[in-house]
């Protein structure tokens, strides 16, 4: 069984390793088959829920869309990241809403701050975790991340969220 405490800190290093584009390190929290969903709003109420049907902001069905991603960010082959961005992500209201054997699911709120053609943006949302605790150390296997802004002015990458 995890603690609230110990949770806290496996979200705090990995929002930290990203934000250091410490890369190797933040892909190393994510299991093999780690699902990444990012649903867009279908309207101003509803948001989509099948990625293979419907748009998705972000979608990767296991971690080599994370490894790919990583890849074209650190060999400047990501629209996303030219020019340079810098951000960082904060986290708050950590939950654990359940607990088995095995795995914990984990919700949170974050916010992030960006800084790219001398302009700051502020994205934030919510996020729930399924992390698989069978391990040495947790192993992220689901991020379900909400974006709750109205509206978006660069592209988003996996760093903003």
């Amino acid at each position: 069984m995890l603690s609230l405490e110990s949770v806290q800190s496996f979200l705090f290093q990995e929002a930290r390793a990203q934000s250091e584009k410490r890369w190797e390190d933040w892909l190393a929290f994510y299991a093999e088959d780690a699902v990444f969903h990012m649903p867009s709003w279908d309207d101003d109420a509803q948001l989509t829920s099948d990625p293979q049907s419907e748009v998705s902001l972000i979608y990767y069905p296991n971690r080599q869309g994370l490894e790919d991603r990583v890849f074209r960010i650190e060999t400047d082959r990501s629209s996303a990241t030219i020019p340079d961005t810098r951000w960082n992500r904060s986290i708050t209201n950590v939950e654990i809403l359940k607990q088995g054997e095995g795995s914990v699911e984990v919700a949170f709120n974050w916010t992030t701050h960006t800084y790219r053609y001398h302009q700051t943006d502020v994205y934030f949302g919510t996020a729930v975790y399924q992390l698989d605790t069978r391990g040495a150390k947790p192993l992220i296997k689901s991020k379900y991340v909400v974006l709750k802004n109205d509206y978006i002015h660069h592209v988003l990458d996996v760093y903003q969220v």
